[in-house]
């Protein structure tokens, strides 16, 4: 059989607890879901904000779907822009406080496009070690040479930048909050670097808008407007809807329309993706109460995870209980789904092996009884 290899490749996985499958949830909430008629809690999302089931999110979609239909039809430079994509970018630009945004399809296409266009074979790029895979991926893509750093290591980085005596580009690029470990980048040394050696600062503030500075992102959290050349986003998580988007100085955003390809050959988003992204946006920018309820419900369930002498660390609402072996993170979600809550069981290559870990994310719409009962069957799953 031609594709016998990828049995075998599948089965060495299943040896090694690394197998995957796809579960499917029909989702009745912010934060819980169903399957086969059973209801969950929902400990897993990054629906941070809980405005996936906002009333005004959902109409703003509905009406959208109703006013322009149900798709795009194409991409934004062959047919033409949707007029919603210029308001949610001029909301994006002063909601990050820049020139310009741009939106993508994706926050993967985000990044992939976006490293790629602006970091060719004769560049150099400074990439944090535990950045996401779609950063990984624009690395890749872009041919630049690439330097990995330690995990949050500026020494190290500065370190580099003082052997790149080029006038090429150079690239520093980090995640601004770790996706699997809930940290912080240290972005005011990485800015302080950036300009001393006239590098270009990039961060990807996925897990921090609607997050930190209450709500603003990373930029805000640091005081750092202007500092960060590239800031980059998506729509998909705080925001309630799909998509990404890059915030920067005009010239950048018009070099991506005619430079990342991710932007110039993939179908733009549907009405209702910016209509639901658009009024997030708004709903975060005019009530601060969802981001301050999002952090009063993370210092809450970190209190009662330290309760029960789970040990964490975490500066975010992505809380990693690490279990090191890939079949106790298995066992542990297993058991927590036997007692009704869905939580993610990540291992290799997602992180380093013997790192594998319960990624628990809280969101501003979980109750405290939602995190009472999370805490005492995460505590009963890790005996």
């Amino acid at each position: 059989m031609k594709l016998q290899y990828l049995a075998d490749r599948l089965s060495a996985l299943q040896k090694e607890a690394l197998y995957r499958e796809v579960s499917s949830f029909e989702p009745v909430s912010a934060t819980h879901v169903k399957q086969r008629g059973r209801k969950f809690l929902m400990m897993a999302s990054n629906d941070y904000l809980g405005l996936t089931h906002h009333p005004s999110v959902r109409k703003a979609a509905i009406n959208a779907a109703e006013k322009y239909g149900t798709g795009s039809s194409g991409s934004r430079l062959t047919s033409g822009s949707h007029i919603l994509f210029s308001q949610l970018e001029q909301d994006l630009a002063e909601f990050k406080q820049t020139e310009s945004s741009l939106v993508f399809s994706t926050g993967y296409m985000a990044n992939v496009g976006t490293i790629s266009a602006i970091a060719d074979k004769d560049d150099y790029i400074i990439s944090d070690e535990l950045n996401h895979a779609s950063i990984i991926d624009g690395c890749h893509l872009s041919r630049a040479r690439c330097f990995v750093y330690p995990h949050k290591n500026t020494a190290e980085v500065e370190k580099i930048l003082k052997t790149l005596h080029t006038n090429r580009t150079v690239l520093i690029v980090t995640d601004s909050v770790f996706s699997m470990d809930g940290d912080i980048a240290p972005l005011e040394e990485l800015a302080y670097l950036a300009d001393k050696y006239n590098a270009l600062l990039m961060v990807d503030d996925a897990h921090a808008t609607g997050i930190l500075g209450n709500g603003y992102g990373s930029a805000e959290h640091f005081q750092l407007h202007g500092k960060i050349d590239i800031q980059l986003g998506t729509l998909s998580k705080a925001l309630a809807s799909v998509g990404g988007f890059v915030a920067g100085k005009k010239i950048l955003t018009d070099y991506l329309v005619n430079k990342a390809r991710s932007f110039i050959f993939s179908t733009a988003l549907t009405p209702a993706d910016i209509a639901a992204a658009k009024e997030a946006l708004h709903l975060i920018s005019a009530d601060n109460s969802y981001v301050k309820k999002l952090w009063q419900n993370t210092l809450y369930m970190k209190q009662q995870l330290a309760k029960y002498r789970i040990e964490t660390d975490s500066a975010t609402p992505i809380i990693p209980i690490i279990v090191h072996e890939n079949d106790t993170a298995l066992s542990a979600a297993q058991n927590l789904y036997e007692q009704g809550i869905i939580i993610s069981a990540i291992r290799p290559p997602t992180v380093a092996p013997n790192e594998s870990r319960l990624r628990l994310t809280v969101t501003a719409a979980h109750t405290v009884n939602d995190l009472d009962f999370a805490a005492k069957q995460i505590k009963s799953a890790l005996k």
